[in-house]
């Protein structure tokens, strides 16, 4: 199968690539559109079929594409990348959140629901089951 982004598209659409990053993009880009289609697979949806149906998704797939492949690009193959960092001084203190904590690739919740893959949740879990004489009983009466 296809990806459903190129090279080109990650030049485009995010930045220039040097010589290594393109060579990490070409690995890179089946993987992320596989993963995606994972995805979309445990939700019972087809993104192949979805994205040639519709130019519209097709590009918000692209987009959705390179962004998970820029930010793998961008976390450091040397050391872990940290978002956050703190220090204190005298009684040193020093505590930091890593960018993608043991590295790899990761797509987050918020581009699976860009592409409408998020599972919604319905209804409410009763823990006591129906339980005669309970509040949630029907004929309870207050009294």
């Amino acid at each position: 199968m296809d990806s459903f982004a190129t090279i080109d598209d990650v030049a485009t659409l995010w930045r220039p690539l040097t010589h290594e990053e393109q060579t990490r993009a070409s690995a890179l880009l089946p993987i992320v559109s596989d993963s995606l289609r994972v995805e979309a697979q445990k939700v019972g949806k087809n993104l192949d079929e979805i994205a040639y149906a519709s130019p519209a998704y097709a590009n918000v797939l692209k987009s959705v594409t390179v962004d998970v492949v820029a930010r793998t690009l961008m976390t450091s193959t040397n050391s872990e990348p940290m978002v956050q960092e703190s220090q204190a001084a005298l009684g040193y203190s020093w505590s930091g959140s890593y960018l993608v904590p043991g590295g790899g690739l990761f797509i987050k919740r918020s581009e699976l629901a860009r592409l409408g893959l998020r599972r919604q949740r319905m209804g409410v879990i009763e823990p006591y089951g129906d339980v005669p004489g309970s509040v949630l009983d029907e004929g309870w009466s207050h009294g």
